[in-house]
């Protein structure tokens, strides 16, 4: 049993190595909430996904915060001791805020499994000390570029790329990419971009031997998702669209997916990430890994999480170096086979190095019973 004596929300700000850009916006920097969790015998740590702005979900930086101060931080509080099986009731009187609850969740758990002396993978029933890795490719400003990157992460040694795309920057460049390397497992992420009147271009996607076509259209739109599926060959990934084990099992019943992208960060934190990756597996559908541009904090959980069986695919658990210049924790490398090693350490297995948080830390406020 666990009691929470304090929760640290800060705010930090890293910049980018150079900028992202999707279907829905151009990153240059990661800034986040960061909570450490306190408790009796141990600290925990846990990052939120949200991002500045509404943009890719309903849930930003902000809101999060205020979510975290004025509601969930006192429901732990007044919780008393409890265990991480125990949260969902804890926080069950906030609907929705998954962001916001799976950077508490992700903490407590975290700092539960640190008095235990327990790894985050150990907990999870992990099959694997190593994971393999892919690599996200943004929206880059001409087809030359995308084709220097794409040849730069594979001496690297990433077993997956992945092509950010928007309508009119999406066959040509596949195409090229394509062309380019014939034999490498290449998948796309459209970030719903796009509608079922679409449904030519995906036509021509399919010529491509794609791995995947990740999140085509709106998220609320499972049964559109069906229909496309029904009209390619090529798999179909749903990501956005997939926020709990419920999102999973219904997109799986009518078939508008065959492959799921699991974010634990964006469905609630690390135990419902599990539910969803529990009832893929039992329906045979393959799973992998997501990222959101993470600290070292969370490509931390999300290396444990990808040590599951069910995650079959290389997933976006790319190197700290693919972004930051410098972490808030020691950097996690790619080695040359393209995979990383996942952290043996009590939780998550790393904590960030205090100068590195201190520098980056934009905001922060302590919070106690």
């Amino acid at each position: 049993m666990t009691t929470v004596r304090a929760i640290e929300i800060r705010t930090i700000g890293l910049p980018l190595v150079g900028p992202f850009r999707t279907s829905f916006g151009v990153e240059t920097e990661k800034v986040c909430v960061v909570v450490r969790l306190v408790t009796d015998d141990a600290e925990g740590w846990g990052e939120c996904v949200a991002g500045i702005d509404p943009g890719y979900s309903e849930e930003f930086n902000e809101g999060a915060w205020l979510v975290i101060r004025g509601f969930l931080a006192p429901a732990l509080f007044s919780a008393g001791d409890v265990t991480v099986d125990d949260l969902d009731r804890v926080l069950g009187g906030v609907r929705g805020h998954p962001m916001a609850k799976a950077t508490v969740i992700d903490a407590f758990l975290d700092a539960e499994l640190r008095a235990q002396g327990r790894s985050l993978a150990e907990h999870l029933g992990a099959d694997k000390d190593r994971v393999a890795c892919g690599v996200s490719i943004g929206i880059t400003p001409t087809t030359e570029q995308l084709l220097d990157q794409v040849a730069g992460y594979l001496a690297d040694g990433y077993r997956r790329i992945k092509l950010k795309i928007e309508p009119g920057l999406d066959v040509e460049r596949v195409s090229a990419v394509r062309a380019a390397h014939p034999d490498i497992a290449l998948s796309v992420d459209a970030n719903a971009a796009y509608t079922l009147d679409d449904v030519d271009v995906f036509r021509a996607l399919d010529e491509f031997d794609l791995l995947m076509v990740e999140q085509p259209l709106h998220p609320d739109d499972l049964v559109q998702h069906a229909k496309l599926q029904r009209q390619i060959r090529t798999d179909l990934c749903l990501d956005e669209s997939i926020r709990s084990a419920a999102d999973a099992e219904a997109a799986i019943e009518l078939g508008a997916c065959r492959i799921v992208n699991i974010k634990q960060g964006r469905v609630g934190g690390v135990p419902e990430a599990r539910r969803i990756h529990d009832v893929a597996r039992a329906a045979g559908v393959p799973v992998w890994c997501g990222g959101m541009l993470e600290t070292g904090i969370g490509r931390a959980t999300n290396l444990a999480l990808a040590a599951l069986p069910g995650f079959t695919l290389p997933g976006d658990t790319s190197a700290s170096a693919r972004y930051f210049t410098d972490d808030i924790t020691e950097p996690f490398v790619v080695d040359p086979d393209g995979t990383m090693k996942v952290p043996t350490g009590p939780g998550i297995g790393v904590v960030p190095r205090p100068e590195r948080l201190k520098a980056t830390t934009l905001r922060l406020e302590t919070l106690t019973p």
